[in-house]
């Protein structure tokens, strides 16, 4: 009985950090442009003194504090594609994401999951994936995990420039 207890609660916590190791093989990539936020980063942006008449800003930062980690991975490469894409299929079915959104536009394939919270619009971890189209040939891979509100990634998105930013956008207006 012990055994089986210490092999689920290993397999529970691997499956927690399952994505950070998926996707880091990505970064250091010749051809695969990454960008990587921990939370000790979001916890420094977080600090930044802010006029506290700017509402703007003040959303910006309480929305940072929600953060845990940013994994953004950008290629234009066929070859880094394919990888990417395989491994993200390989993580939606280990890692229980539900489908948000997917978009066929022109050849541009983007496919946002989700593993949700407490509530309707809470979200734990993002997955978004982005297979260039007809005008951009740019893949793009995005992970986002911490304990936010979906609605709030619009001001995210505008504040970072986020790559694939103005699909998530349309993700969250469309959960509204």
């Amino acid at each position: 009985m012990k055994k089986i207890i210490i092999t689920l609660v290993v397999v529970l916590v691997s499956n927690t950090f399952f994505a950070q190791d998926a996707f880091d093989k990505f970064d250091g990539q010749d051809d695969v442009t990454s960008i990587v936020v921990n939370k000790k980063m979001f916890d420094l942006m977080s600090k930044v003194k802010m006029d506290s008449a700017d509402k703007e800003a003040q959303h910006y930062i309480n929305l940072i504090k929600k953060l845990d980690n940013l994994k953004v991975f950008t290629t234009t490469s066929s070859r880094a594609t394919a990888e990417m894409k395989a491994t993200a299929e390989k993580y939606i079915k280990t890692s229980g994401l539900e489908e948000l959104m997917r978009v066929n536009d022109n050849g541009k394939n983007i496919k946002i999951m989700i593993k949700s919270g407490s509530t309707d619009t809470q979200i734990k971890e993002l997955l978004m994936f982005i297979e260039g189209g007809s005008k951009s040939n740019e893949t793009v891979l995005l992970s986002l995990t911490g304990n936010f509100d979906l609605n709030e990634l619009s001001a995210l998105t505008d504040k970072m420039r986020i790559p694939g930013g103005d699909d998530l956008k349309k993700a969250s207006k469309g959960k509204k």
